[in-house]
This record gives structure tokens, sequence and C-alpha cells, in this order.
């Protein structure tokens, strides 16, 4: 059974969804049977490739939040992914273009690493790593497994844009308005960084229709 996830590596809900999901995924005794597959989105295609603006004075300019707001906002993000065993460093996050991570993952996926793709590359934006450095994002992709000539060769071209274009278009196509967005059988929809619960919730009821009519 298949489980669509649209998610962006800027997204730290994207990130908490993740692993919360990944906990559901993993009491769930049929999960053997469960095909997951990463999607890219992009909350804001307009950033730079080369940005250097910190989060704090990105979402005072986009989202016009008082200092004290950010603060705010940030602590609980913070304090969400500790819950869920994830370290964030949201004072050394760059805001940049997620473009070519994303295009990382497209060719990642080809080779039956996209979860691998996903996880290195949320942990390396919220721990402030600067994948906007050719280097950096070359160290990321040989720790996913990815070989570094073809990992080069995406980095330096656009490689592979088509098939988040594609992506982002669907996205559109079937009403995402924000992400994480699940999808479960191409039926049963989650969006947000849900509890637990609520994943395996989705989980069983859609694999209980699927099982029927497979």
């Amino acid at each position: 059974m298949k489980v669509e996830i649209w998610s962006d590596v800027a997204c730290p809900f994207c990130y908490i969804g993740k692993k919360r999901f990944e906990k559901a995924l993993e009491g769930f005794s049929n999960n053997k049977d469960i095909q997951v597959e990463w999607k890219s989105f992009q909350l804001d295609p307009s950033l730079s490739q080369q940005g250097k603006e910190k989060v704090q004075d990105y979402m005072a300019q986009q989202k016009g939040m008082s200092a004290s707001e950010i603060s705010a906002m940030v602590q609980h993000v913070i304090q969400m992914a500790q819950s869920e065993g994830i370290e964030m460093k949201m004072d050394q996050v760059i805001m940049a273009n997620t473009l070519t991570m994303h295009r990382l993952i497209q060719l990642a996926k080809t080779k039956g690493l996209g979860e691998q793709a996903e996880e290195q590359f949320f942990q390396a934006y919220f721990l402030g790593r600067n994948f906007t450095d050719e280097n950096i994002l070359l160290e990321i992709s040989n720790d996913i497994g990815l070989n570094e000539a073809e990992a080069k060769e995406v980095i330096q071209s656009d490689k592979f844009t088509d098939e988040v274009d594609k992506d982002i278009y669907e996205a559109r196509t079937i009403g995402v308005k924000g992400v994480p967005h699940f999808v479960f059988n191409d039926k049963y929809v989650v969006s947000g960084a849900q509890h637990s619960d609520t994943f395996k919730g989705a989980l069983e009821k859609s694999y209980e229709e699927w099982k029927q009519i497979k």
C-alpha cells in the first residue's frame, strides 16, 4: 500500500511529522506492505540560491511578527522537535532556496534512498549546515549513499527539476495548502505534524480497505 508524503526540508513541522509517522509505521504490524514515497514541495521558491538570511529576520520581514512572537514560536518548535528526538539549531539555520536539495532527493529516489535523503537533508538543514555550499551538499550526498559524480552532476545542472515541478504541480491539483501532507492509499489525508496515533489510525483504516481490494 502506498503512502505519499509532500514535504519541504525547510519545514520544521515536516521533520517532526516524519518522526511521528515513522513511530506509527514502526508499530504497525503490516508495515512491510507499506511503500512510502516522498514528494517535493517548496514553501518559498522565491528564495535566492545563495541566501544568508536568518530565520528570525526572514519571519520578521515575511510575516510581520515581533521579536518576542518569533522567539516564542521558535522555542515552541524546538521543544516539539526535542520531544521527537530531533535537535534543531534554529539560530543557525540559513534561509535559502531548497531546490537543489529536492533535486538530490529525486536522484536518491531513483536509487531507493528517498527516506535516507529526506532524513539527512532535514538533519543538515536544522543543524544550520550551509547547504548552499557544493562541498557540504556532496558530504551529505555521500552520507545518503549517493555516487559522488552523479550527485555533483545534479548540483551543477538543472537535472531532476522537472520531477520536482511535477510533484509540486500534483500537490496543487489535489489541493495541498501546506506541508507535511500525507495521502494514504490515494484516499485518506493527514495534514500537518499530527500525533503518532493519528497516523496509526490512518494506516489501519487505509490498509484494511487496500487489503480487501488487493
